[in-house]
């Protein structure tokens, strides 16, 4: 099944999308089983949000050994988090905007995303897989003079509209067996197998409710292979196969949409 939140009449709500059309839903999959409220949207007139706002979001970074050589760094030996802000996430087909103060490098990262469907604690790996919900796609954005001159990440990874993800949640895929491309208009700037990582999703989710409770709508990114560059007036699509299609234009700075 594949889950979304979309724009209706100007406020978010949640839909189940059906080959061609998006049908409403009373309320969130992942809180329950929710029914059709009879509204169907043709899916080339939906207006895609996130397909969840998560309780926190969580980002592993470097977790493939190609992005790890490139960088110089060192193979972790156990799995570590870090944190991503919800105010960089931004939906299918909206802009990532490469803000007036940006210079240098900015990067897209295509990432498969794990939805969290229940609450979490010294889970197992067994129950870690269990507590799956679906999957998304993730672009992270980074600009990496940012990166590199700030003390954290606040702007490099976390401005607004750095964080694309969707179009929606995929629930009935094994994610580890897919492909990720990353395409600049149209064309193959980056591919890798998806599960080619050092630590899968479950790893992640036994070590972090070793110390963390995680919630249903969390999500966990499980960073990429590698980087493609952007420029404004280009459009990047991540195609993770068995989940979709991320596409975003990138546009400079003229003011960022609203995101509920």
């Amino acid at each position: 099944m594949r889950y979304a939140r979309i724009r209706l009449d100007g406020r978010p709500v949640h839909a189940q999308i059906d080959g061609e059309v998006a049908h409403v839903l009373d309320g969130s999959p992942i809180d329950g089983e929710p029914r059709r409220a009879g509204v169907a949207v043709p899916l080339q007139e939906v207006d895609f949000l996130p397909p969840v706002m998560p309780g926190v979001f969580y980002a592993v970074g470097l977790n493939y050994r190609r992005h790890i050589e490139h960088y110089g760094g060192v193979v972790p030996d156990r799995p570590e988090v870090g944190y991503r802000a919800n105010n960089a996430l931004t939906g299918h087909n909206l802009p990532v905007v490469r803000l007036a103060g940006v210079q240098g490098r900015f990067e897209a990262e295509g990432e498969l995303v794990a939805v969290i469907g229940r609450t979490l604690r010294h889970a197992t790996r067994t129950e870690a897989q269990e507590s799956i919900f679906g999957w998304t796609i993730g672009n992270d954005v980074s600009a990496r003079e940012w990166q590199h001159s700030d003390r954290t990440f606040w702007r490099s990874k976390n401005s607004d509209t750095f964080k694309p993800m969707g179009p929606w949640i995929e629930t009935g895929v094994d994610p580890l067996a897919q492909t990720t491309t990353v395409r600049i208009d149209g064309v193959v700037k980056a591919e890798f197998a998806t599960g080619d990582m050092v630590f899968d999703p479950f790893d992640y989710i036994a070590e972090i409710t070793k110390y963390i409770t995680m919630h249903p709508g969390d999500v966990l990114w499980m960073g990429a292979d590698s980087t493609v560059q952007l420029e404004p007036g280009s459009t990047v699509d991540i195609e993770i196969t068995g989940i979709g299609t991320l596409s975003n234009p990138v546009v400079d700075e003229k003011g960022t949409p609203h995101v509920e």
